[in-house]
This record gives C-alpha cells, sequence and structure tokens, in this order.
C-alpha cells in the first residue's frame, strides 16, 4: 500500500514509518527541511516537500496515496493562538482529506486523545466504543476544544472515507522521547528537589511505548472499518503516585503528596496542574480482539531504566 504521513520526524512517527516499511508498505512522507527529508529518507521513506497550511498540497498527496496518516499538528501555532488555533487549524485538514478521499473507502488514520478532560468521572476504564467528548467552541481554551478534531475524522465515515481514529495515552515512552510528559516530570522534579504526585496520587494515567503505538497506526490503516475509535493502550492504569515513586527512586529524590486543591497544584505542578489529577485508566481489549494487536515493549516502568530518562543513572 502506498502511504502518506504526516508527522514522520515527531516522537512517534519514525517508528511509525519503520513499522509500515517493515510490513512491505511503501512511505512517502510530508517534510519541510532539508534535516527532515534526510531523517525520512534514512528511514527508507520517500520525500514529498510541503507544509500543513497548504491543503491543497495535502489533498493531491492523499490522491496519490493507498492510504493516509496523520500525526502532525500545527505546534507553530500555540504561541499565538494555543490549542484553539491548533484545533481549528486540525479541523481543516481533517475536512479536506475529506474532499480528497470523498468515496474512496481509502484509509485515514489519525491520532486522538486518552487526555480529553471529561472522561475521568466515567467510573470504569474508557473503552474504544465510548463516543469522543463534543468539543469545539463551547470548550475553548482547554484540552477538549481538540475534540471537534476527531469527531471530525469520524464524521468522514459517512462520505466513504475509512476514517479512524487512534487514542493515545497520556505517556508515550521511547528511548527518544524527548518534549512528553515523563521529561516533564523529570525535569519538574529536578526543578523542584522532590517528585510531587496530586492528593492521594491514586488516580490513573495509561501510557504505551512509540513502537507499540506505531503498529496500532498500521494495524488500523490495513484493517479498520469506518468510523472507529483504537485504544493505542499498553499500560491500561497505573496510579500517579507510582509514577511519582518510580522517578523518584532513579533520582534518589522523595515522592510527597501535593495537596490537590486550586492554589498548591498550579503553585508546583504550574501549566501541568490541570492534567496531572486526571483520572483516565483505558482499556485496550477491543483493538487487541479486532486488531489482533499485542503490545511486544517494556511497560511504562521497566522503560524508565532503558538509559534515556536518566542517563547518569
Amino acid at each position: 500500500m502506498r502511504v502518506f504521513v504526516t508527522g514522520g520526524t515527531g516522537h512517534s512517527g519514525p517508528y511509525i514509518i519503520s513499522d509500515l516499511i517493515a510490513a512491505d508498505h511503501e512511505v512517502t512522507a510530508l517534510v519541510r527541511s532539508d534535516k527532515s527529508a534526510e531523517a525520512v529518507s534514512a528511514l527508507g521513506a520517500k520525500v514529498r516537500r510541503g507544509d500543513l497550511d497548504d491543503l491543497d498540497g495535502l489533498k493531491a498527496a492523499a490522491v496519490e496515496s493507498d492510504g493516509v496518516i496523520h500525526v502532525a499538528h500545527r505546534q507553530d501555532l500555540l504561541p499565538a493562538g494555543g490549542l484553539d488555533a491548533v484545533a481549528a487549524a486540525e479541523q481543516a485538514i481533517m475536512l479536506a482529506y475529506g474532499e480528497a478521499l470523498k468515496g474512496t473507502g481509502k484509509p485515514l488514520v489519525t491520532s486522538g486523545s486518552i487526555g480529553s478532560p471529561g472522561w475521568e468521572h466515567l467510573g470504569r476504564p474508557a473503552t474504544e466504543e465510548d463516543p469522543t467528548l463534543s468539543g469545539g467552541e463551547a470548550f475553548k481554551g482547554t484540552l477538549r476544544v481538540r475534540n471537534i478534531v476527531e469527531t471530525t475524522v469520524l464524521g468522514l465515515a459517512k462520505q466513504g472515507v475509512r476514517s479512524s481514529v487512534v487514542r493515545i495515552p497520556t505517556i508515550m515512552h521511547s528511548t527518544t522521547d524527548n518534549a512528553g510528559f515523563l521529561p516533564l516530570l523529570i525535569g519538574l522534579a529536578k526543578e523542584k528537589g522532590v517528585v510531587g504526585y496530586p492528593g492521594d496520587g491514586k488516580n490513573n494515567w495509561p501510557a504505551v511505548h512509540a513502537r507499540d503505538l506505531a503498529a496500532v497506526f498500521r494495524l488500523a490503516l490495513e484493517k479498520s472499518s469506518a468510523g472507529r475509535n483504537w485504544h493505542a493502550v499498553a499500560d491500561e492504569a497505573i496510579p500517579f503516585r507510582e509514577i511519582a515513586e518510580a522517578i523518584g527512586s532513579r533520582l534518589k529524590l522523595p515522592a510527597v503528596s501535593i495537596p490537590a486543591d486550586e492554589l498548591m497544584l498550579p503553585g508546583f505542578f504550574g501549566f501541568l496542574a490541570n492534567l496531572v489529577k486526571l483520572d483516565l485508566p483505558a482499556s485496550n481489549l477491543i483493538t487487541r480482539q479486532i486488531l489482533g494487536w499485542e503490545p511486544t515493549q517494556p511497560g511504562l516502568l521497566e522503560d524508565l531504566d532503558n538509559g534515556h530518562y536518566f542517563p547518569s543513572a
């Protein structure tokens, strides 16, 4: 299958490209710079020059492919427009793909989130059949604003696009993780001299290794029916306190409770305050049963010893 991939030089992108090529797919990756072109070429992918704001270019690439995996984000819009601007730009991209792929039955696989606010009160692990919560204008300024992207993608199924969303957990870990939540939490712990967790720390976070996540994207491309959600979740529920204690044991710092109130959490965690208190257990049962996915990489707590997160240990 000829697959067009965006976000090929991000955290998950190189793993996705490598997994696709190992499965005998022909990959063309969108790049903006010579450095990115060299990186994706080294993985065995073809290069397509372009930008995410060139919707006509994205549509042309989609038409020329047998399927699309989109994991890029307009991070350049964050400083001026925040998540609202990023979500609006992403929705426009999804609608452009919809125009290009309408009626073709070709697969479009995009990234979603298990961390969208609103699921933390389910009282059970979220499943692939739980609908994406409404987003858009009513949720400006929050993470949930991006849900409009996921609902737009799933809606393309009605237009003859084999669209699906791979929901990504709070933590994606690997030996190339430089900007995810783990590096942020580790950096914060070094700055504060303690590793904090909210309240009793019993709130659960899901996690996945980037290599296992890549396999979900490929399987969704190959097998997913239209309008489906998938969970790229290996560790379904790790208490935040256990994550904090694991980080503390490696940094030789104490793990301490930070009272979960409106002053203490922001005072310690800063912009992460609303995220660290989320309770987001998520099931992977349907993804494993239908797509035949089996995580094979180390779990989060084990992977902390891969030599990347604590190189001096």
